[in-house]
């Protein structure tokens, strides 16, 4: 765990270094990639083989951490987390993102203040070289939160709060922020609200991250198709609505859930909705780490337990 698991400062402190640090914009990249026609989607799943990334790859790996949500995505040499899992995975996460020879992350994205979410930021922040930090503009006043902005402080990083529309990219992967959290008294009471939401494209392949953001978030915008769906909130009953499901109409949708939590999550309702639409369904509960590999034209499935 990160040695500096005690508060540096006082709260009136923090407040002025979330105020400096997370301000407006976006880091501006390439046009997003048109949205495809839907494809079939070839899948193969072979247990205990993680293979590199290739220049002509897109690589996605959903993190086994439990309940919490830790992705990695690999392009051409560059990458960008989005999440860090809870407190206890930073270690490992470091040590599995080391063991890619990764030194250093283009993009870090903690999608929302939720310890299950950037319970191990401060541990990939002390770790690695950072470009780019993306977070919404909520803050509270934990102690995972505080154990973040100490990182950052020390390491002299800025967050950006990206504008909903803007675009970058990683190696050759396209993406869009569909959504981030703008510090209302609304999302303040509820932070799955105030999730960060980005879509990915590789050639004719689309991915899209939720975060924890809920049916009300789904509802505020209209949705284009998306192949691969990683579903919002561990598979919670409070996203994933049928509507929302009928304009992406993925094939293929990831869970990154703890295995006998205390939740019941995914719920039995979400997985039906999924079932109902033909979505193939990928948990890491059942399964271990994901590996989602790429070409643009196919997707294949790899499993680690």
């Amino acid at each position: 765990m990160s040695r500096r698991k005690q508060s540096k400062f006082i709260k009136s402190i923090i407040g002025l270094i979330v105020a400096a640090c997370i301000v407006g914009g976006s880091y501006l990249g390439s046009e997003v990639l048109q949205n495809q026609e839907n494809i079939v989607t070839a899948e193969k799943t072979v247990n205990n083989s993680i293979p590199l990334e290739t220049d002509d790859q897109l690589q996605i790996y959903f993190f086994d951490v439990g309940q919490a949500d830790s992705i990695l995505l690999i392009s051409d040499g560059e990458t960008m987390l989005i999440d860090a899992g809870n407190n206890e995975d930073g270690d490992m996460l470091v040590e599995k993102i080391k063991g890619l020879g990764i030194t250093t992350l283009n993009y870090v994205i903690g999608t929302h203040p939720h310890e299950d979410h950037i319970g191990g930021l401060d541990d990939i922040i002390e770790n690695f070289e950072i470009e780019n930090v993306y977070m919404p503009k909520v803050q509270t006043n934990t102690k995972t939160f505080e154990d973040v902005l100490d990182a950052l402080q020390e390491k002299n990083l800025s967050v950006t709060a990206p504008e909903v529309g803007s675009t970058f990219v990683v190696g050759k992967a396209s993406c869009e922020v569909m959504q981030c959290g703008q510090g209302t008294a609304e999302e303040k009471n509820n932070l799955n609200l105030s999730s960060i939401v980005i879509r990915t494209t590789f050639g004719e392949q689309s991915f899209l991250f939720m975060g924890d953001s809920e049916t009300e978030n789904e509802e505020a915008r209209t949705w284009p198709q998306t192949n691969v769906l990683k579903v919002a909130h561990h598979g919670s009953d409070t996203s994933s609505s049928e509507s929302f499901l009928e304009q992406i109409k993925p094939q293929i949708a990831m869970i990154s859930v703890g295995k006998g939590n205390s939740y019941g999550h995914p719920a039995q309702t979400t997985l039906n909705k999924l079932s109902n639409i033909s979505c193939k369904v990928y948990r890491t509960d059942e399964v271990g780490t994901i590996l989602l590999t790429s070409d643009g034209k196919e997707n294949t499935i790899t499993t680690e337990k």
